[in-house]
């Protein structure tokens, strides 16, 4: 598989996760991997604000056009067409909604041709998100927006400096019954590497994050 593409909705960690997923990467491939900033909504909590972190993991960032500037409309660059010509791994930070994804859905046939994974990134404690129906509607959304399905779901469930291992733990029902209700299986939990010692391997935390900011 070449493309993993992260999605979900504003505050859910998306880019955080994308981040780590693509440090992970450089650590455990033998292919080039390019971390693709495709949000170009969303001027907070860029991939681009960790441009130096990435290329010192070797990772190659490619972000909009303008971003972290303060033009109103950046764009994607022409450089995203070499990652369809290069044996490499691809992660994609998409948007947070429909208007986020519909970047994506310029790439969407190339990209199903060589093969992705759609992960959705959940956070329980975001507004509007809070409930099964909320962030089953947005799924759809983002999914014809950018003409790819989801594949799986991931549980980012946080609140943030404040997170504790019963924050984590308290939103596990809730996880299994959006895998339920959406068909989709669940990727992985994630918690941040200070509550890692609190969580042993059965309670399925498949994904220690750094907080990069």
């Amino acid at each position: 598989m070449k493309h993993t593409v992260i999605t979900g909705h504003y505050g859910s960690g998306k880019t955080n996760i994308a981040v780590n997923l693509a440090l992970n990467a450089a650590k455990n491939s033998q292919k080039k991997v390019f971390l693709i900033d495709a949000d170009i909504v969303n001027p907070y909590f860029r991939s681009a604000d960790n441009e130096d972190i990435l290329k010192e993991a070797g990772v190659e960032l490619i972000a909009p056009m303008s971003a972290n500037t303060n033009l109103d409309i950046p764009s994607m660059p022409a450089t995203v067409a070499r990652v369809f010509n290069t044996d490499c791994e691809v992660i994609w930070d998409i948007g947070g909604d429909d208007a986020g994804a519909i970047v994506l859905g310029r790439y969407a046939e190339d990209i199903r041709k060589q093969g992705y994974e759609m992960i959705y990134i959940v956070n329980f404690y975001r507004p509007m998100t809070e409930s099964e129906e909320e962030m089953t509607e947005l799924m759809g959304e983002i999914e014809r927006a950018s003409k790819l399905e989801v594949s799986s779901i991931a549980d980012n469930s946080n609140l943030g400096v404040e997170t504790t291992a019963e924050t984590v733990r308290a939103v596990e029902q809730k996880v299994k019954d959006l895998s339920l209700k959406t068909g989709l299986p669940v990727k992985f939990r994630s918690v941040d590497e200070k509550l890692k010692e609190d969580f042993p391997d059965d309670l399925h935390i498949k994904m220690v994050t750094k907080k990069l900011w």
